[in-house]
């Protein structure tokens, strides 16, 4: 009888004590408790590519509002956001500290091609998710040697064939100038643009490249434009492709250009290279505008302008580097949701390779989020876009798979 007593006060004992702790019988890893999920981040919040700083505040402030809403499946996000001037030391750095000091759940949105890099080993190695990371460089889709990291927006290989091929279709006997970024996504641009231009290659008549420790690029530009190149195409950071911008109407060259995405924002770069220096720039897009009239009404934009008035004021509305860290967090929230209560490093990455024609709002119509255990490319089409000196103005078909 005594012993019976006993068991029965020794699973009294242990039941308080797993409650006084807040323990739980669901599948934790660190990071993860019944009331919080730590994520990671690192960005250039200072530095000369601190124009993407704007990703993570809006990733911040869009946690914010998932907390203030009751968090996801009763849990709040705590956002450990840190800056490292996009210097690849700092990240790797940075992501010791998380890691191994904060004990975040996972790392999320990471920016730029370079810092992911210096970070691409130890997280595959501590196996902690690397999630959509914010840079289109083609290796972040290489689940059989890396499954821990995956990415997000279109990856810059085929943003070089969807400017080879509009190139193609409308100036089919154009010579080409590129300027790139001296890294794995500059080099992903130009081999997408090769490609693209297949047996006509030879169009591209001229290349420079930069590195972001370049105070400028003004004497690129200059080579550029002796080339004789009709089209220019900008595979630079904001700051380098304001300059650029800026440059080529002070040379008084009139190539049409091509910018890629990650540097189409009208108030990060458009807005200090001169509006009236980028007035039929083409960009590659995959998400609305809310400079496009056409969007006015819609309903995803009236929400975006409605949250980013509660929970971004004072920050600038045509900044379209707010637009992708709001939609970045939207896609992470949607992965939570879909993990539930398995909490575990191996299920977040489950869980976001396994989304199955998710569509996001604000994403444009025929783009889609679809990924899988073999495909780490989760947004693959995307449209191109003329600016009028006010919006970003759709055009032509929808490329991509």
């Amino acid at each position: 009888m005594k012993k019976i007593n006993h068991v029965k006060g020794l699973v009294a004992t242990v039941a308080l004590t797993f409650a006084s702790f807040g323990l739980s019988a669901q599948p934790y890893d660190p990071g993860a408790t019944d009331k919080e999920i730590k994520i990671g981040n690192t960005n250039p919040y200072s530095g000369a590519f601190s124009a993407y700083g704007s990703y993570g505040k809006a990733q911040a402030a869009y946690f914010k509002k998932i907390n203030d809403d009751g968090g996801i499946n009763g849990r709040k996000i705590n956002f450990i956001s840190m800056d490292d001037g996009f210097a690849p030391p700092k990240t790797l750095e940075n992501a010791r500290k998380l890691v191994e000091q904060e004990k975040v759940l996972f790392f999320f949105a990471t920016l730029g091609t370079a810092p992911n890099t210096a970070i691409h080993k130890y997280m595959n190695q501590k196996k902690v998710p690397q999630l959509f990371v914010q840079t289109g460089a083609s290796k972040w889709g290489d689940p059989k040697n890396y499954p821990w990291t995956m990415g997000w927006q279109p990856n810059y290989i085929s943003e070089g064939k969807v400017f080879a091929q509009a190139i193609l279709d409308n100036q089919p006997k154009g010579k080409i100038a590129l300027l790139y970024q001296n890294d794995d996504s500059g080099k992903d641009l130009l081999i997408g643009l090769e490609q693209g231009l297949g047996a006509k290659k030879d169009m591209l008549v001229a290349r420079e490249t930069y590195e972001g420790t370049d105070p400028t690029v003004d004497s690129q530009i200059v080579k550029l434009k002796a080339s004789g190149a009709d089209i220019f195409i900008h595979g630079s950071g904001p700051k380098f492709a304001a300059q650029s911008m800026k440059k080529i109407a002070e040379l008084g060259w009139k190539p049409t250009q091509y910018v890629w995405q990650v540097s189409s924002s009208i108030g990060a770069v458009l807005t200090p290279a001169g509006i009236e220096n980028t007035v039929g720039l083409i960009t590659s897009a995959f998400s609305k505008d809310p400079s496009d009239p056409q969007w006015k009404t819609d309903k995803a934009i009236l929400e975006y302008e409605a949250w980013f008035k509660k929970y971004l004021p004072g920050a600038d509305p045509t900044d379209s580097f707010y637009i992708q860290g709001y939609m970045n967090a939207q896609t992470v929230e949607y992965v939570l949701k879909q993990a539930g209560n398995n909490l575990t490093r191996e299920n977040i990455m489950k869980q976001a390779a396994s989304i199955n024609d998710f569509r996001l709002p604000l994403l444009l119509p025929g783009v889609n989020v679809q990924t899988s255990a073999t495909d780490f490319y989760p947004i693959e089409r995307m449209q191109l876009a003329r600016f009028d000196g006010k919006a970003w103005v759709l055009f032509g078909k929808t490329y991509g798979d």
